[in-house]
């Protein structure tokens, strides 16, 4: 895991320690004047070293990483400030900047969504993360997405896995309110969805990850409660929730299980790519139904048994869940307010299925035994309108 810095005061024995030959700020447009892109800007200035500052391109393609790369030395540290695709960026960059032979896999003629980066081009990115949201959990995790084509890839490599992340509470402290349950959804999303989808029995990894969906739970509903009550998101649940979050971005937690097993992650990135949404959106509007094929008996969809357990153990942390998974994940959302409502034109959900089947499916191990038309019925499902169940709680009333 990363290194794990609390305060700001903490970056000049960082840089000391690693002695990079420079140092690039990276930050998001949104947050490039915020006082917490001055404040790390600060301290890297206090350690001695010049930093050049940029902000993340609009395009964070291949071309904008490999421009962005050629200007780093070999030894650059890039500090990235902001949202997930902010951190993606910077370690795309720093990856390249350090390994330049690294192109030839992000940019190959393939038709997968997943590109795959070998073993032997290291073990991080030289990064510090610096998250300004929540959920992602790019500050700790290998992972990183850009866009390629009218589409998105991700890769995955070690090489991706930042140094270093610094969470203080003030990067996070003008996160709207819907934001910050998005990103308490996403945590929980990742930290469940390859659980529920396997079929296999683990039962150090289960009872781990039973743990940190309900901690996710537990801090989300605090969050929750104070934007219903209308006050400030309280600082320590926001450190709660990104620590917890980048536990989930450890590998840890899913020793042995199938790293293909997140069909609701692949379809939500080809859905909210098409129609150009936030991939939350998306993912609550195909993971209930996800997990209604699951409860069905469809063990393409991952095991009802294993929903079922992990719904029990959640129900001990929020005794007012619904029993039954999916409609209590619906009920879920709706307390939260996560808004799940996803249109899709009848005539766009071919589309959809074939980019899905042909970026993760038709002989790729990710969407393995679904047909264009099992994800056009699953799309038909999750884009329409459905009822609440009856007897569940209203959202969290507004102060």
């Amino acid at each position: 895991m990363p290194v794990s810095l609390d305060a700001y005061d903490r970056i000049p024995g960082l840089l000391r320690e690693l002695r990079p030959t420079g140092v690039t700020v990276l930050a998001d447009p949104a947050v490039a004047a915020h006082a917490v892109t001055r404040n790390v800007t600060a301290e890297i200035v206090r350690a001695g070293f010049t930093p050049t500052v940029a902000v993340t391109p609009a395009d964070g393609g291949m071309r904008a990483v490999e421009a962005h790369a050629s200007r780093f030395s070999p030894g650059e540290l890039v500090v990235g400030v902001g949202g997930g695709s902010t951190l993606d960026f910077a370690k795309l960059s720093a990856a390249v900047g350090r390994r330049p032979g690294l192109l030839r896999y992000l940019t190959s003629a393939q038709r997968s969504g997943l590109v795959a980066l070998p073993l032997s081009e290291g073990e991080h990115a030289e990064v510090l993360a610096v998250p300004t949201t929540l959920g992602t959990g790019s500050e700790a995790g290998p992972v990183a997405c850009f866009p390629h084509g009218d589409g998105k890839r991700i890769a995955m490599g070690e090489c991706l896995r930042p140094l270093a992340a610094l969470r203080v509470p003030e990067a996070t402290e003008t996160l709207p309110g819907p934001l910050v349950l998005d990103g308490v959804l996403e945590a929980i999303f990742r930290t469940v969805i390859p659980y529920s989808s396997d079929t296999l029995d683990l039962p150090q990894q289960d009872a781990a990850v039973e743990e940190l969906a309900g901690e996710l739970l537990t801090a989300g509903d605090e969050l929750a409660r104070s934007l219903a009550a209308g006050r400030p998101t309280p600082a320590a649940e926001r450190l709660r929730v990104a620590r917890l979050s980048a536990e989930s971005q450890r590998g840890a937690i899913n020793v042995g299980r199938s790293p293909y097993a997140v069909k609701c992650w692949a379809l939500a990135n080809e859905l909210s790519t098409t129609l150009g949404l936030a991939k939350m959106r998306a993912v609550a509007a195909l993971w209930p139904v996800v997990w209604r094929q699951a409860l069905r008996g469809d063990t393409r969809f991952g095991s009802a048994d294993r929903v079922h357990r992990l719904w029990e153990r959640l129900g001990q942390r929020a005794p007012w869940l619904a029993p039954r998974p999916d409609d209590g994940l619906e009920q879920l959302m709706h307390r939260w307010r996560i808004d799940r409502t996803v249109h899709l034109a009848p005539h766009l959900r071919h589309h959809v299925a074939l980019r899905s089947v042909r970026a993760w499916g038709a002989g790729l191990p990710t969407l393995a035994g679904l047909s264009a038309d099992d994800v056009v019925a699953l799309l038909a499902e999750a884009t329409e309108p459905t009822a609440f169940p009856a007897g569940s709680p209203e959202p969290l009333p507004a102060a």
